[in-house]
């Protein structure tokens, strides 16, 4: 048997450093407390179901290693929740409940659906100018569930930081009020489910787990577009939530109304409480983000490679991330401290390897001019024939897919459009490229007469 001191606690932690550095979180060290061995398995105590929720689905393995590498033994670690304890036994009970023999069950509205990061809370969440609405609007909810906001609809394009605070506001409102009946899922999921309750004529308990909550959080309600069924279970849920005044809260890449196929009386009521919008963030926005990722590894990241990141990444937060995980892993393997040279190193791969792979924006515009026979100023005209839109969203489209360009830029191109217009075109395009195999030829062909990717 072996003590679970601080000194093999720690070195656990310090073999997670540096064997898992994208995995390894600085919360590690504050909330998790080991208890001592019994029966082959470490217990770790966690300072809340969210904790434990989290690093059981994402670190179990990771964690089992590192203890068994640090002992020597083939033990295991067992993540606890707050109020558990374990009796030589090795019997786990539970501590300060209310109510004797419900030591575990728990009721499903209580339980969030999808896992929730504690690394977003509204205290790691970096406000800009371009995001302060939307954090403001979130805290209010949080705050107060059902009477600020209901609801609340936050859109934004994608790795801008709209999970995020869907996440805050659920472990916003679980702090609050631990025993709030919380749902928090994508929207796929909502369907998956729906389709499986009338699958199996449990449509009762689906009514039940989604109704009878106090806070709905729903993310990517977007791909709810063109699913009628889904739509009309969505629609009855909401109202039944509402009328309860119950909070909802959404988000989607796009505003309700730029949502495709998306019923008028949804899109009604997604705009009765706030409609919210996330914009890219500013360079200041983009370094504090980088800086705030790089405490949460427990990386101290100097402030000159925050800047240069900052400066060359500058469409969304997780590409930020992605280079603070790449840095991280190619310090620990070459065994060197995160350098200004070292971030040069690791930008300039990623951008050769996207410079391969891009085309100019007017090189696609040429392309798709000459095969349809239209004009630049037509594309860039307020002209909504069919023959000139499709040719603009095709346009878009690829722009998308082959450049670095933001949608705000790429708008720009086309009689200064807004970032919606171009989130509309995009999913059209996909929609009918998925639909309609005579434009999926088309577009294959287009996308073979763009340069090749260039050899390294």
């Amino acid at each position: 048997m072996f003590d679970p001191d601080q000194k093999i606690w720690a070195a656990v932690l310090t073999h997670l450093r540096k064997t898992h550095p994208p995995l390894y979180r600085k919360w590690f060290e504050d909330e998790l407390e080991p208890l001592p061995v019994s029966g082959g398995t470490m217990p770790v105590r966690t300072s809340s179901t969210i904790h434990r929720a989290y690093v059981q689905q994402n670190c179990q393995a990771q964690f089992n290693d590192a203890l068994r590498s640090v002992t020597g033994a083939l033990l295991s670690v067992r993540f606890l929740e707050p109020d558990e304890t374990v009796v030589p036994a090795d019997r786990v009970v539970m501590r300060n409940r209310s109510t004797p023999g419900t030591a575990n069950h728990h009721t499903g509205p209580t339980d969030t659906t999808l896992a929730v990061n504690p690394d977003f809370d509204f205290g790691s969440f970096v406000v800009g100018p371009t995001n302060r609405l939307a954090l403001a609007a979130a805290k209010a909810v949080a705050n107060e569930p059902g009477k600020s906001y209901n609801p609340l609809f936050i859109h934004g394009d994608v790795g801008l930081g709209k999970t995020h605070l869907l996440q805050a506001i659920c472990l916003a409102i679980r702090e609050k009020d631990p025993h709030a009946a919380l749902c928090y899922m994508s929207a796929e999921g909502f369907m998956s489910q729906f389709v499986e309750a009338v699958q199996r004529g449990q449509m009762s308990d689906f009514r039940h787990r989604f109704r009878d909550v106090d806070v709905l959080v729903i993310d990517d309600i977007q791909t709810l577009g063109s699913r009628d069924r889904t739509q009309e279970e969505f629609f009855h849920t909401f109202n039944s939530l509402y009328q309860a005044q119950k909070q909802i809260v959404l988000s989607s890449d796009a505003p309700p109304e730029l949502i495709p196929d998306l019923q008028k009386r949804l899109v009604s009521r997604f705009k009765w409480g706030l409609v919210t919008q996330i914009d890219p963030p500013c360079f200041e926005t983009r370094t504090a983000i980088l800086k705030t990722k790089a405490r949460q590894r427990g990386i101290d990241l100097p402030d000159d490679v925050a800047s240069y990141v900052a400066q060359a990444i500058d469409t969304n937060i997780r590409e930020l991330e992605g280079a603070i995980g790449t840095m991280q892993i190619t310090a620990s393997v070459e065994g060197c401290e995160i350098s200004l040279e070292l971030a040069r190193r690791v930008i300039a791969g990623a951008s050769s390897t996207d410079t391969n792979r891009q085309v100019s924006i007017q090189t696609i515009i040429e392309t798709v001019t000459d095969f349809y026979s239209v004009r630049l100023s037509d594309l860039q005209s307020k002209r909504r024939a069919r023959s000139i839109t499709i040719p603009r969203q095709i346009c878009m489209f690829l722009a998308r897919q082959n450049t670095r360009h933001s949608l705000e830029e790429i708008g720009g191109y086309f009689g200064g459009r807004d970032h919606t217009t171009v989130m509309h075109a995009i999913r059209i395009t996909k929609e009918r490229q998925r639909t309609d195999p005579d434009f999926a030829s088309e577009l294959e062909t287009l996308e073979s007469q763009l340069p090749p990717v260039q050899a390294n």
